[in-house]
């Protein structure tokens, strides 16, 4: 299972030169690749084929692999390399579970502490969520980039009050996890479901001060969206798993 920490590095795509900025620019493409779903969970990190792909040396992309697995995105298999993080559905449970504690209570927090520039944050980021469509289309789902980040935006603003950088911070981990088997269970249309509706009465609860709703409404709204996930992941999990013993058995006839 992934390992929350207390402090998240940021995806970027740069890549500086020296060995130990290359260390980091390889850890955060890598970081970003996984938690987005475009390396699968138990995929295979080969350490020349990585290192060809970012034009760097293997001593920074061990180094880069070496703080992924410190990190739990990666597994380090005694004389065989590293893998991805496994992404076991029923870890996912867990995950939301934490959530659903945690980040209410970092709005409880943000709503006792909240100045006016918090209110004109929290009401900005929802009017310009709620102004866009969560689809690109509107007869089949197609995720629509500029949604996800004003969303991202919404959630942040929230809690951002709080007064605890570390809580934040431990809240931004675990919603970086949960977008990883969001990823991972494909797009989700979220059918008979009211997104907008739902951010509404969040932002409409935290700035009328009412602490209590503002956290019963954000929990009620992280597991909807777990719940969504959950059923999603159990539809795939048997190909995943499917998946990852063709590999297994693949790599093992490789290392012979």
């Amino acid at each position: 299972m992934l390992r929350p920490t207390m402090a998240a590095p940021r995806p970027t795509a740069a890549a500086p030169s020296g060995p130990e900025t290359q260390a980091t620019a390889a850890f955060r493409r890598l970081r970003a690749e996984i938690l987005q779903g475009r390396l699968a969970p138990g995929a295979r990190l080969k350490v020349l084929d990585l290192a060809a792909r970012y034009a760097i040396g293997p001593a920074p992309l061990r180094e880069a692999l070496s703080q992924l697995a410190a990190e739990g995105l990666a597994r380090r298999i005694e004389q065989r390399g590293f893998r991805v993080a496994d992404a076991d559905p029923a870890d996912f449970t867990g995950l939301i579970r934490t959530r659903c504690l945690v980040e209410p209570l970092a709005l409880r927090e943000a709503v006792q502490c909240g100045d006016a520039a918090w209110e004109d944050g929290i009401a900005g980021a929802e009017r310009r969520l709620a102004r866009l469509p969560r689809s690109l289309e509107r007869l089949r789902y197609v995720p629509n980039p500029a949604w996800e980040a004003a969303h991202l935006a919404f959630h942040r603003a929230l809690i951002a009050a709080c007064g605890a950088p570390p809580l934040i911070a431990f809240c931004e981990r675990l919603r970086e996890e949960a977008d990883r088997y969001r990823a991972l269970a494909g797009p989700l249309g979220y059918p008979s479901r009211d997104v907008a509706a739902e951010h509404a009465a969040i932002a409409a609860a935290a700035l009328d001060r009412d602490a209590p709703r503002a956290a019963e409404l954000l929990t009620q709204h992280l597991a909807t969206t777990g719940d969504f996930v959950r059923q999603a992941l159990d539809g795939v999990a048997a190909t995943l798993g499917h998946g990852r013993r063709r590999m297994t058995h693949a790599d093992h006839d490789a290392d012979r």
